[in-house]
């Protein structure tokens, strides 16, 4: 108990904790975006639930990946894949409006297809992330844990605003897309295989590039396949 009560008077704990806290909610702005975007479609009874449990399935996936899967960021390809899956999610989002005679399928249906959405986005964008959260948790597991799943309720103020954000301005949907293109350009550059292939200097000098360019096509592969869908209305 002594040890206990002695370590939580320790500034530098909760130094750690807060740095962890404030990280986590500056890497999880993309999160936010996806789980607004995911959610944005549900109807208003639904929407609160899907924001809370895509923030805790955001979470709780930061929280796996920091102690599993820091270790194979420095694998080839994996970078590369994960941002082709992000590429996918970003137009599967613009493409996705929610409107029309898609409000009649299930609400539990959408509910939970909104928050595999934001499973899947989460743990391509958490390996961009873990790395930095376990540099300032230095292997303290309770640590760690305690500093993520504080950030959960501020995770879910941050997805509430950009959701009722998208709802009364449209076009920001296609922000949010272009924000995770850009990610996924920026992931596809930093992959260890081109660093290999071209080297770490002219990736360094590609990565704004690429992340622009990831972007565009989002935007541009979204309005391709938007303008080629079938009116409604005729």
């Amino acid at each position: 108990m002594d040890f206990i009560a002695a370590s939580l008077a320790d500034p530098l704990l909760w130094g750690k904790l807060f740095e962890i806290i404030v990280l986590n909610i500056v890497l999880s702005g993309d999160n936010a975006v996806v789980i607004a975007l995911a959610c944005r479609a549900l109807a208003p009874a639904q929407r609160t639930k899907g924001i809370a449990l895509g923030a805790i399935v955001a979470v709780l996936l930061r929280v796996v990946f920091t102690v599993v899967v820091a270790s194979l960021l420095s694998a080839p390809f994996l970078r590369i894949a994960g941002a082709v899956l992000l590429f996918w999610i970003a137009v599967k989002l613009v493409l996705e409006d929610g409107e029309g005679d898609e409000d009649a399928i299930a609400a539990s249906s959408k509910l939970w297809k909104a928050v595999q959405t934001v499973a899947i986005a989460d743990i391509v964008m958490s390996l961009d992330n873990v790395l930095a959260i376990a540099a300032v948790a230095k292997d303290s597991l309770p640590l760690l844990v305690a500093g993520l799943v504080i950030s959960i309720p501020l995770i879910v103020v941050g997805a509430s605003l950009i959701t009722r954000l998208l709802a009364q301005f449209p076009l920001l949907v296609w922000a949010g897309a272009g924000l995770l293109g850009w990610v996924a350009g920026e992931m596809l550059d930093s992959d260890p295989w081109f660093a290999s292939q071209f080297g770490a200097a002219m990736m360094h000098q590609l990565e704004y590039p690429a992340a622009i360019l990831g972007a565009l096509l989002v935007l541009g592969l979204g309005y391709w396949l938007k303008s080629r869908r079938p009116d409604p209305a005729t």
